[in-house]
């Protein structure tokens, strides 16, 4: 109770400090809502499910805050030039100018917040506010089990093959390493976990089920949101799949050149062993015992 009495001071002390509740945001024609969205359509535009998504927007706040933005000449919607079911939306000339100003207002806010603060306290400020940033992200991402054939999954692994080819003396070439193709990974044979962030994937891991162990595949996180533990995550939603299939045994193996990687099992209970595979691109091997799944009384 205490920690939730602390987040709820937490929220209303930064609302206040924003401006959240003024219905004139930064002295502007519109509240927060509306010029967050101002400040995300930005000067390229967007989709406006991306926006939704971005934003954790309901379809109809959306659609209510862009008609009310589009009848004040701020931004313009139409249909996808690449697909005529998706909706764009843009910046008029007069939303581009708002924007400019938008972002000059919220600088000085910023610069008058800081002012009235010592040195000291300003770096713990900005030091403090780096770290909740980076904590929510890791609160926003969501892990679910992907058809391995799916655009999102697809995007990931290929992220992913050409990440080891760029640090892989030699490169990578995906033919020669051991498969594990999407039949491999889709159930009961396998899963692809994907992590999302704003509904765009920034992270995957596979198990592939044999008869008397799992093997872990394909993890890789987004350069953007490493540090977040979205790895450790995946991997222990993946150790959850294996447990529920009751294998006994995970096993994995890599390339010396990801030292995340062996760090990241290393500290999950995986210890390093014999080679039990002839795969190409590893020089390290890991297992782990897993203990079954405790059944509900």
């Amino acid at each position: 109770m205490e920690a939730t009495a602390q987040v709820r001071s937490f929220n209303r002390t930064v609302t206040q400090q924003i401006g959240a509740l003024a219905e004139q945001f930064l002295g502007r024609e519109r509240p927060l809502g509306a010029s967050r969205l101002l400040f995300e359509i930005g000067r390229n535009g967007i989709e406006v499910r991306q926006l939704r998504a971005r934003l954790s927007l309901d379809s109809g706040y959306t659609s209510r805050l862009l008609r009310e933005l589009e009848a004040a000449g701020l931004v313009r919607t139409a249909e996808s030039s690449a697909d005529a079911r998706v909706r764009f939306v843009k910046l008029t000339k007069a939303g581009r100018k708002e924007l400019a100003v938008l972002n000059r207002l919220s600088d000085q806010a910023a610069a008058s917040l800081l002012a009235r603060l010592t040195a000291a306290q300003r770096e713990s400020l900005i030091t403090a506010m780096h770290t909740v940033e980076r904590v929510l992200l890791a609160s926003a991402v969501q892990l679910r089990v992907e058809d391995p054939s799916s655009p999102a999954a697809r995007y990931c692994i290929g992220r992913y093959f050409q990440e080891l080819a760029e640090r892989f003396e030699g490169g990578f070439d995906p033919r020669r390493s051991i498969p594990a193709a999407a039949e491999d990974l889709t159930p009961p044979r396998g899963f692809l976990m994907l992590a999302t962030l704003h509904a765009e994937p920034v992270g995957c891991g596979a198990l592939k089920c044999h008869a008397g162990y799992g093997e872990i595949k394909r993890m890789w996180v987004a350069p953007s949101v490493r540090g977040l533990g979205i790895g450790k995550r995946i991997l222990l939603r993946l150790e959850a799949l294996a447990r529920h299939r009751r294998l006994p045994l995970l096993r994995l193996e890599t390339n010396k050149a990801l030292t995340e990687a062996h760090a990241l099992y290393r500290s999950s209970g995986y210890r390093e062993v014999r080679p039990f595979n002839d795969e190409p691109y590893a020089h390290h091997w890991f297992e782990k015992p897993l203990q079954p799944a405790k059944r509900r009384a």
